[in-house]
């Protein structure tokens, strides 16, 4: 038992100065952001996928992304790198949005789907709380919905 705490106090001494300088070596780097994260899920995905099918070709793609990887975390131009994760940021988030269900970011209207058909419907806002009746311009179907006043919302900023 003695010489497994002697062994453990070893280690963990150690283990405090390798901490203290790999800190000192990221001290100036660029670090892990979101396009590391994606680069990174990106290469465990083609791993597993290489596992099956066995490709010399995605194979050097992995080293690739392996190496960008690494490339983005050590880097000192933090500048570069800021742009380089802002771009991806503005590509993912166009991407997502045209994919994104609702679509509607109508601010003057509200948007209902028919029972019947499905049909996305446009409301104007209404001047009050409450039921509506409504007819779907497609077929024709007569049904009552809830329509809640939407508060239009402005900034205002204060001068200084």
């Amino acid at each position: 038992m003695t010489n497994f705490l002697i062994f453990y106090n070893i280690i963990n001494k150690g283990d405090e100065k390798l901490k203290k300088k790999f800190a000192n070596f990221m001290k100036d780097r660029y670090g892990i952001d979101n396009l590391y994260m994606f680069l990174f899920t990106l290469y465990f995905i083609l791993i597993i996928i290489n596992m099956f099918v066995n490709s010399f070709i995605l194979t050097i793609l992995e080293l690739v992304i392996v190496i960008i990887m690494f490339y983005r975390m050590f880097s000192k131009n933090r500048y570069k790198r800021s742009r380089e994760e802002e771009a991806y940021l503005k590509l993912r988030d166009n991407i997502k949005s045209f994919f994104k269900k609702n679509k509607y970011k109508d601010k003057d209207h509200v948007y209902k789907k028919c029972s019947k058909c499905k049909t996305t419907i446009r409301l104007p806002l209404p001047s009050s709380i409450g039921f509506k009746y409504v007819t779907c311009p497609k077929c024709k179907n007569k049904f009552k919905t809830l329509v809640l006043r939407k508060q239009k919302v402005e900034l205002i900023r204060k001068k200084s």
